[in-house]
């Protein structure tokens, strides 16, 4: 009688089947994780795609608050000039003009 041969139903056969059984298992976790890692390397594509179209907005929006600060400045030096001239009484008009404008949209909004 031969003991422990594979294939012949002996204790050895237990030992073969475990081992298949196994590597299965293996194969198995290996796809698992084969999907898994296609899954993260979609997204680390998706995430920088994203970060370069949002570095991209905020050199643009960069330009755009230098152009708008420059802009902004002029319009201050002009009106810094008004307030040096005699013309003290028009800048006055001026911000009455505009607190007159902030109060009516205040009171437009006010009774929304």
């Amino acid at each position: 009688m031969r003991r422990g041969v594979v294939g012949e139903g002996g204790p050895g056969s237990y030992v073969a089947s475990g081992h298949s059984v196994h590597e299965e298992e293996n194969d198995r976790l290996q796809e698992g994780l084969r999907y898994k890692v296609s899954a993260m390397k979609s997204l680390a594509i998706d995430i920088g795609t994203e970060v370069k179209y949002q570095n991209k907005m905020l050199s643009e929006m960069d330009s755009d608050f230098d152009s708008t600060g420059g802009l902004l400045g002029a319009t201050i030096g002009r009106v810094k000039q008004l307030s040096r001239g005699s013309q003290t009484k028009l800048l006055c008009y001026m911000l009455l003009f505009c607190f007159f404008v902030f109060f009516i949209l205040y009171w437009f909004i006010k009774l929304r």
